[in-house]
């Protein structure tokens, strides 16, 4: 019976750090805030089914591993209403929610942050798009390839 615990446990704590893990690297990748958000809320969520699963494994009574989560979930939406407000108003003020913009909310000790920005290749010159007449004429047709078409 106790192998069968030990299972249990470790598939969840495996989804729970796989959760977690995920959560990390949209985090640590992505620069608009409501991505990064989402990602934290990745990462809570994989603490809260770690919690879930310890509590289950400790055969816990008063049910303290699944108090927290409900607590932890009760805090996560006020912080969802708050984030939404605050992604509001950065939007208004700036109209883009990129991080790297906010560069006067850093901390004066600080350096700026400075973007690299990846070359551009040069578009390969194309001469040859089709053209649309002006509406009510009827385009110029080459008769000779109305005529002697190469295909039907």
């Amino acid at each position: 019976m106790m192998e069968h615990e030990i299972a249990w446990l470790h598939n969840y704590l495996t989804v729970g750090a796989l959760l977690f893990g995920i959560g990390l690297i949209g985090f640590l990748s992505r620069r608009n805030l409501i991505v990064m958000f989402l990602a934290v809320e990745m990462m809570l969520q994989g603490v809260s089914l770690s919690l879930v699963a310890w509590c289950r494994f400790h055969n816990d009574g008063a049910f303290g591993g699944q108090m927290l989560v409900l607590f932890i979930i009760a805090v996560a939406a006020c912080e969802a209403a708050v984030a939404l407000a605050l992604f509001l108003m950065l939007f208004r003020r700036r109209g883009t929610l990129d991080i790297a913009v906010w560069q006067q909310l850093r901390e004066e000790d600080q350096p700026a942050y400075v973007d690299q920005q990846i070359p551009e290749l040069p578009e390969p010159a194309r001469t040859d798009w089709p053209k649309l007449p002006p509406a009510g004429v009827r385009p110029e047709a080459d008769p000779e390839r109305t005529d002697y078409r190469d295909h039907v």
